[in-house]
């Protein structure tokens, strides 16, 4: 009989769009395990994105919910998640109507708003770092 291999050392399962599946946790370091599970150049953005939220929210609180990073000030909700999909990354800003300047790609709850990155178009780091920051700054979503 053939033993079965865990998933802890088979890791995430990706969903479609390659997006990790991982189970719900608190703190940095599921976060970096959800991030090394991102297929390909995803993971590259993901960690620079990761990186960059740290460097604009020093004392940042990391989750892991519904197979996504969250992104938040402690003892306050949640600013930012992101997503992977098949062409892009989706980056939510919760409260991103209040951003200046709005972020790009609308969203059907009337506060969140998008930035989509990809691996073919340029992403502007610094305006995704401000953005991170802004949104720090306001009221968090109380999601969970």
């Amino acid at each position: 009989m053939a033993k079965r291999r865990s998933s802890a050392a088979t890791g995430p399962r990706l969903l479609s769009g390659g997006n990790p599946q991982l189970a719900k946790g608190d703190g940095d370091a599921v976060v970096q395990q959800w991030i090394a599970a991102m297929p390909g150049w995803k993971q590259d953005i993901g960690r620079e994105l990761d990186q960059l939220i740290v460097a604009a929210v020093p004392d940042v609180r990391k989750a892991i919910r519904w197979n996504t990073p969250f992104y938040g000030r402690p003892n306050d909700g949640w600013f930012l998640a992101f997503h992977c999909l098949t062409k892009y990354i989706k980056v939510a800003f919760f409260q991103g109507v209040a951003l200046n300047p709005v972020p790009p790609v609308s969203s059907k709850q009337p506060s969140v708003r998008y930035v989509h990155l990809s691996e073919t178009e340029a992403i502007d780091w610094q305006q995704i770092g401000d953005w991170a920051l802004q949104a720090s700054r306001l009221p968090g979503e109380r999601l969970f």
